[in-house]
């Protein structure tokens, strides 16, 4: 195949101290770029630029040793200095709405060296056993000469990237064809927002895959029509609502239970996601280090139990519960949902719409302005970040809306502490069990993600959305 077009909600490259879990700037990195390391289902890590690594028995050093021939495409070796370079210029980065991530608090006290050309030395005053798993966020990338944040070590160079009154353009070709015979030798990105013309475009023939279609509007035309190729796969993605732990109602773990089990989450699947997702049971998805050993079923659909527990309270002045109209997708479908079954159990629900998605986020985030409860979603696919940046109450981070439970503290500081991996997994798996019994949120789902091809054309889209062509 010469060349393929593909379908994107969004085409863009960001500048190397800038950060976004947005999936189709993820989907084209993954093409142009290489992570340090791959991150796989289960906590499980793989090598990336990163082809092995060793580390002290306490975690505390690591040696990261980077693969033959990586070379950047302006070629530039990809050698220790560069990575570090790049590593120290990611830590504070901002995300599309002016937020700080957390990268430079984790390495607060870390220390980066180039031992020698292809090895990096990490080193760390406490043992720093979630190290691997952060990696996966670091996809090492430089400047062109023109300013464009488009030079990587991955398969396709860019050629032409344009961003012209919000839309983007991209053209990309691949670096060796006699390597990887089967895959395109041309890349043409579409930039399409609405999931339903994404779609059509496929339909048509105009595009060869159309990425994303779990958000078109109305899930309804998602038919899995035989004439084209389909591909969905469970997202790391949880939906849920921020519970306002800081005052009022939900300050109590029984309240919190309580609308807990007031919503009927598979019926929600069902009515709101027309089964492209799956009920959550806790604050990651079953995809996430922890789950599988934690064994755990969502929250059981009982309002007899709600209405009992919350006798105890005086619900009779509203709650107000805030929701974007997008990020999540189906966001006020969803809300409609909640509110009606937390109605159902005796609450008079205010529901307040917020059109301006940037000022939600920063509402939330930087002002705690959470109503009672406020539809959002959890993106980081390592157990570690979720715990650390969202419910731990040890930092108080941008995510954290006053949740305080000494018992998950206690469990949480076990696992983030414990060196092996396979202990560590069942570690995470008590914090997690303790976080379903003492739930901070309100827990939704998983969405899947959906994407479809003309015949002929093969890619693979991953949970966490990197993209791969067959």
């Amino acid at each position: 195949m010469a060349t393929l077009r593909i379908a994107l909600e969004n085409v863009d490259f960001r500048l190397p101290t800038q950060v976004t879990d947005d999936n189709s700037v993820l989907a084209l990195k993954s093409l142009v770029f290489e992570p340090l390391v791959r991150w796989r289902p289960h906590g499980i890590v793989d090598p990336g630029l990163f082809a092995s690594w060793d580390r002290s028995d306490d975690a505390r050093t690591w040696r990261f040793h980077i693969r033959e021939n990586a070379f950047f495409h302006d070629g530039k070796p990809c050698d220790a200095e560069s990575i570090i370079t790049y590593i120290k210029g990611f830590l504070d980065s901002r995300d599309y709405f002016g937020m700080s991530w957390s990268y430079a608090r984790y390495f607060a006290r870390t220390t980066f060296t180039a031992e020698d050309e292809k090895t990096v030395r990490i080193e760390n005053e406490a043992p720093f056993p979630h190290l691997i798993d952060i990696l996966n966020d670091f996809w090492p990338s430089r400047i062109a000469e023109d300013g464009k944040p488009v030079i990587g070590t991955g398969p396709y160079r860019v050629i032409e990237f344009e961003r012209r009154d919000g839309r983007g353009s991209a053209e990309l070709h691949l670096i060796d064809a006699t390597k990887t015979p089967n895959l395109p030798e041309r890349i043409i990105a579409i930039h399409e927002p609405s999931g339903e013309k994404r779609l059509r475009l496929l339909r048509q023939g105009d595009v060869g895959a159309a990425l994303n279609l779990e958000r078109v509007e109305s899930l309804d035309v998602l038919d899995l029509d035989p004439s084209l190729t389909w591909g969905r796969v469970l997202s790391t993605l949880s939906v849920i609502y921020y519970l306002n732990c800081f005052n009022g109602l939900f300050t109590n773990p029984e309240a919190r239970l309580a609308v807990n089990l007031a919503i009927d989450n598979a019926a929600l699947v069902e009515k709101v996601y027309k089964g492209f997702a799956a009920a959550s049971a806790t604050v990651v998805s079953p995809l996430h280090l922890g789950h599988r050993e934690a064994d755990l079923n969502p929250i059981p659909y009982d309002p007899a139990a709600a209405r009992e527990i919350l006798k105890k309270f005086d619900i009779s002045s509203p709650i107000l519960l805030r929701t974007p109209e997008y990020m999540p997708e189906h966001a006020e479908k969803i809300s409609r949902f909640v509110a009606s079954s937390l109605e159902a159990v005796g609450f008079t629900v205010k529901v307040e719409v917020e059109t301006n998605r940037p000022e939600y986020a920063r509402s939330i985030g930087l002002r705690k302005q959470v109503g009672d409860l406020a539809l959002f979603d959890s993106t980081p696919n390592t157990t570690f970040r979720v715990l650390d940046d969202k419910v731990s109450s040890v930092n108080k981070n941008t995510w954290w809306l006053g949740y305080h439970d000494e018992g998950f503290l206690s469990l949480f500081d076990e696992a983030k502490s414990t060196v092996s991996d396979g202990d560590r997994a069942q570690a995470y798996a008590k914090s997690l069990k303790r976080l379903q019994q003492n739930p901070p949120w309100l827990y939704v789902a998983h969405p899947e993600v959906v994407w479809a091809t003309r015949p002929g054309v093969s890619i693979n889209v991953g949970s966490s959305g990197v993209l791969t062509l067959d």
